[in-house]
């Protein structure tokens, strides 16, 4: 299992792993006004594919 779970919020996910911020923004997710959701919900909200959101996430938090 990644160090990033879908239930994480959004912040909470930026906050714990910075280098995250680049991949929420390439999957169109709102990470501001829109960051306090879990990762699942944004994914879902804001049309991203949880599977692929979910790798680049992980990736980005192991570096």
């Amino acid at each position: 299992m990644g160090k990033v779970n879908k239930e994480m919020v959004v912040n909470d996910c930026i906050k714990l792993f910075p280098k995250t911020i680049g991949v929420f923004t390439r999957f169109h997710i709102d990470s501001c006004c829109g960051g306090a959701v879990p990762i699942e919900d944004a994914a879902k909200r804001d049309g991203a594919p949880l599977d692929e959101l979910m790798t680049a996430l992980d990736e980005a938090a192991s570096r």
